[in-house]
């Protein structure tokens, strides 16, 4: 009866079989019989991994658009403050009318 309970595969497992469904050198029959995984698992686990490859991708390239953001924001709020204190030297030097 062990083999009707659902095993737990860990998250390594389970990316290195979904990389090997992904490289289609190998059907999933194949695959199945060589991990002893049911094909649908395997399958689902490759679906898992494309789509998350996508995220991946996608959410680097927001990574980046909001590092360059946070990065022009603050650059404009160091040149805001140094206009304003080469602003004021200059009315105490008596530069500034």
């Amino acid at each position: 009866m062990d083999s009707l309970k659902p095993r737990n595969h860990p998250p390594a497992f389970k990316a290195k079989v979904a990389i090997e469904a992904l490289k289609e050198q190998q059907t999933i029959s194949q695959l199945a019989s060589q991990y002893s995984v049911h094909p649908t698992q395997i399958n689902a686990w490759k679906r898992i991994a494309r789509q998350s490859l996508n995220d991946l991708f996608a959410d680097k390239r927001k990574r980046v658009d909001k590092d360059r953001q946070d990065l022009i924001k603050e650059l404009y709020q160091q040149i805001g403050q140094l206009t304003v204190e080469r602003d004021w030297l200059k009315k105490k030097v008596g530069l500034l009318e």
